[in-house]
């Protein structure tokens, strides 16, 4: 964050356009976006993202960066650095995953049917954003995400198949309890694959946001759903292997793999689903599930995840829990009831404490203005 001085507000806006072309053509910036606050001129917000620390590194290093530097540090009167873009990220990826179950309300089409259109839509908006960032080398980004981006497009396929089914073999509420438990396991998953060894904040913050989560859905009884349970456990394990296999891969760009896991799931839901019987207004709707929900939740989580630790972006997307209560509260007037209100604001201070509560020096990854 950088606050202009009086009387500079100008001339910073003239260094950072200059600045922000020259740093987006560098290889290792895969994010560079500057924003001007509308309430007040002169504070600056940069939004930046690399590849990794050597493509940081890198940034530091160009001579555009070293002319701008020493020109704009004098016309500040405050420089921060707010490095949460991977938390950003993250949180923005659970609030675009938890309209599913908006739009599942809204769409009128059997489930297998909707799981297709919604994979396809998801796919071809997840590609469309490959073609655009790597200019058209589409299979050549496929190519680069090796055997491990292979296995995410998999489980996260596969995954998405375990959770439908789990749905109908069990209870939502049980599905729900499984699926919180997701940054257990990542924790686990995480400190065998990566040798991440998660702080104890962040377990206690899970371990709250089990609880808020269990105490929405009323403590599930799991009696007699053996069958479902087990599927959504699959879920979570296959889930928490994508968010580590991410995790190891900083270097390569996984949204060719999640994009490929999208178009995998409408494969594999085709012989069940009649993509035909759909009309326009519901493949327009289709179409908004797909890439708003889908499309835009994997893209954002394929970009958030390199930057965060793998339990923590487990525990930011449990808050799809809560969050997707709140829409369909808003949307078709279901008011929630006392616990789920009261599991959901656990759910949500969990999140908010484990950001809040981190050590001077921890970080996502942070920005060079």
């Amino acid at each position: 964050m950088l606050e202009a001085k009086e009387g500079d507000i100008d001339k910073v806006l003239e260094i950072q356009r200059w600045l922000t072309p020259l740093t987006r053509a560098e290889p290792g910036v895969k994010l560079f976006l500057p924003y001007q606050s509308p309430t007040d001129p002169a504070l600056f917000f940069v939004f930046e993202l690399y590849v990794d620390e050597a493509g940081w590194a890198a940034h530091q290093e160009t001579e555009h960066f070293k002319k701008a530097i020493p020109q704009l540090l004098p016309l500040l009167k405050r420089r921060e650095r707010i490095p949460w873009i991977g938390t950003a990220l993250l949180v923005a990826s659970a609030a675009a995953y938890s309209s599913g179950g908006f739009y599942s309300r809204l769409i009128d089409v059997d489930a297998w049917t909707m799981l297709f259109w919604r994979g396809l839509f998801g796919g071809l908006f997840l590609f469309s954003v490959v073609a655009w960032r790597e200019r058209g080398r589409v299979v050549r980004a496929v190519l680069e995400i090796g055997r491990d981006g292979v296995l995410i497009a998999l489980c996260s396929a596969v995954a998405t198949i375990c959770f439908l089914n789990a749905l109908k073999l069990s209870s939502v509420a049980d599905v729900l309890v499984i699926d919180a438990t997701i940054p257990f396991v990542t924790a686990g998953m995480a400190w065998l694959v990566l040798g991440e060894r998660e702080d104890r904040i962040t377990l206690a913050a899970t371990l709250a946001a089990l609880l808020g989560v269990a105490i929405m859905t009323g403590f599930a009884d799991t009696a007699g759903r053996l069958a479902g349970n087990l599927l959504a456990f699959a879920m979570a394990v296959l889930m928490a292997i994508v968010l580590v296999l991410i995790r190891r891969n900083p270097r390569i760009s996984m949204l060719p793999a999640v994009g490929l896991s999208a178009l995998l799931c409408a494969l594999i839901v085709l012989p069940f689903a009649r993509p035909l019987s759909v009309n326009g207004h519901e493949l327009f709707l289709l179409g908004l599930f797909g890439t708003s929900q889908f499309g835009l939740g994997l893209l954002l989580l394929a970009l958030g995840t390199p930057l965060v630790s793998a339990t923590r972006g487990a525990l930011i997307g449990v808050l799809q829990t809560p969050l997707g209560t709140l829409w369909v509260w808003l949307a078709f007037a279901e008011t929630p009831a006392a616990a789920t209100l009261a599991g959901g604001a656990i759910v949500l201070a969990a999140v908010v404490g484990d950001f809040a509560a981190r050590r001077p020096g921890e970080s996502d990854q942070a920005g060079s203005l």
